[in-house]
């Protein structure tokens, strides 16, 4: 997963180094110029005026003090240069930035009068800013030089220029300084190394966390709508700008609905009902609760929407669950007694002694058997209902194998259907089994009242504005629309050999995995059943 602020790994060739986020460490390289380069107008400025010579003892050296300081100035513009345009990686730049200051302020405390001037002590703000800036052992190796530098001075100012006496002593405890800030940046660098790794960890996973949260909210099946007492909308997933009917996100509730703002104004007022029914402009019925989220500071309130016909669907297949349990009971009780009626018929027919009237009477008691039988098959059928197991399918491969297998199934000749579903994009998420169930059905209803004889039957898979759909267009007379109503209700039939539970089983099925069977009429006087089918790259979840 990427993240927003970079890490960089900043190396020293005796460091294992550490990293950290490019620009607090280009940050950080920067502040240490503005000292280095004050550090050095410093020194200028005291040349220039003289007062050098009477500050360090009398300025040893004069001369070499003069070209020093301005060499050092010179030196930090032109590293400023290159740090401000970054021609160097950074590594580059800040080594050179303590390696010329280490060397600049030991010439300065050599022309300076040596250890004693004190200019010695600068050069342990250089080891440090090292130890901060580049990490691990590279400050041990700055300490190192620094040590070498200011112990070669003081050898050099004893033997060539023939003091009386040089301090060793001094020169000795200012390398140890050295030594003991480099090893402390080195600690100091190992822990905020072990703070950043921590860091960075923590922000990986709020990062990861922040996506998984956005991500669910935003693919949630019920609309999740965050505003505050002014009503203004800090937050809308897809599905409730869908149920809103609303393209944009709104700047306040009033924006989706008046009906919407008063309810939530009320509910403000008094809280004892969390609970609204609105309706909205595309004549959609929406539930709508509201729920308060108190902070530290201000309090949001989120309101949670959902389609009532959803809600209507699962209030509805709770019920259907506790009455099909009663009804695969009352099944069982009522097929002993269906069973001996038709084993009685049976025996009838088979009297040598019964009459043609008589036989006419037995063949009614074995059809309307067999009829009752059918229906219960289809409850306990019903009742057996597994829950869906859902999986992601192309639907016009699946189409193009169901049909293979149907013929073969059914001994049913190809030239009675035609396939149309050459989009191979077009994936679907629903249970395969329980769509052959809903496929077979639609199927056995157009041979059976679609006058196949008249045409070919059509099924055919398009993307339709709801979605993927099915379509089985037959060359029926088509359903007159007082019976629309009753189509899917469970019993009714036209048929006088029909149970009324295929459509209505059908139906359930399509509902159980988020699908939607239902019928129009064509332009061409088609009767035609629709199954629109729930988008595979377009999941939502349930909650």
């Amino acid at each position: 997963m990427s993240v927003n602020n970079p890490k960089i790994i900043y190396p020293c060739p005796f460091s294992k180094g550490y990293g950290m986020p490019s620009s607090q460490a280009w940050q950080l390289l920067s502040i240490y110029y503005v000292y280095r380069f004050i550090l050095a107008c410093s020194f200028a400025l005291l040349s220039y005026f003289r007062i050098g010579h009477a500050l360090f003892k009398g300025a040893h050296d004069v001369h070499l003090y003069t070209y020093s300081s301005a060499a050092y100035v010179l030196m930090t513009l032109v590293l400023g240069f290159l740090i401000f345009w970054r021609v160097f990686g950074y590594s580059i730049l800040a080594q050179l930035l303590i390696f010329t200051d280490i060397i600049m302020l030991t010439l300065l405390m050599h022309a300076s009068g040596g250890i004693g001037s004190g200019v010695g002590i600068l050069p342990a703000i250089s080891i440090a800013a090292g130890g901060l800036l580049i990490g691990g052992r590279c400050a041990l190796v700055f300490a190192a030089i620094a040590s070498i530098a200011v112990l070669a001075a003081e050898v050099y100012t004893a033997q060539i220029e023939l003091l009386a006496k040089a301090n060793y002593t001094y020169t000795g405890m200012l390398g140890a300084t050295y030594f003991a800030i480099a090893l402390l940046s080195v600690v100091l660098a190992r822990r905020s190394e072990q703070i950043l790794k921590l860091a960075d960890s923590q922000q990986d996973t709020i990062i990861q966390l922040e996506e998984l949260n956005q991500y669910i909210i935003q693919n949630l099946q019920s609309g999740i709508m965050l505003t505050d007492e002014e009503q203004t909308v800090q937050m809308a997933n897809q599905s409730a700008l869908r149920l809103t009917n609303t393209v944009e996100m709104p700047e306040k509730l009033s924006d989706i609905s008046e009906e919407l703002s008063n309810a939530f104004q009320h509910w403000l007022a008094a809280s004892e009902s969390n609970v609204a029914m609105l309706q909205i402009s595309n004549n959609t019925e929406i539930q709508c609760r509201f729920v308060a989220l108190p902070t530290h500071l201000i309090v949001f309130y989120m309101i949670i929407l959902e389609d009532v016909v959803l809600y209507n669907q699962r209030l509805q297949q709770s019920k259907l669950a506790s009455l099909g349990r009663l009804t695969a009971s009352i099944a069982h009780e009522i097929r002993n007694p269906l069973g001996a009626i038709s084993h009685a018929g049976q025996l009838l027919t088979e009297s040598p002694h019964l009459l043609e009237q008589d036989r006419r009477l037995t063949k009614i008691i074995q059809t309307n058997s067999m009829r009752v039988n059918r229906i219960i098959e289809d409850i306990l059928s019903l009742s057996r209902r597994t829950d869906s197991a859902r999986e992601k399918i192309n639907l016009a491969d699946w189409m193009n194998e169901y049909l293979t297998n149907y013929f073969i199934e059914n001994g049913i000749q190809e030239n009675l259907f035609k396939l149309a579903a050459n989009d191979k994009n077009l994936w679907v998420f629903i249970d395969p089994a329980h769509l052959k169930q809903i496929l077979d059905n639609l199927c056995q209803n157009a041979l059976r009242y679609g006058n196949p004889e008249k045409g070919e039957i059509l099924i055919q898979a398009i993307n339709s504005q709801h979605g993927p759909c099915i379509e089985v267009c037959d060359n029926g007379q088509g359903i007159s629309p007082e019976h629309r109503k009753q189509l899917f209700e469970p019993f009714f039939t036209t048929s006088s050999s029909g149970t009324g539970l295929g459509l209505y089983i059908s139906r359930e099925l399509a509902e159980l995995n988020q699908a939607k069977l239902s019928y129009y009429l064509s332009g061409e006087n088609r009767s035609c059943f629709s199954l629109c089918l729930q988008d595979a790259n377009l999941t939502k979840i349930e909650i």
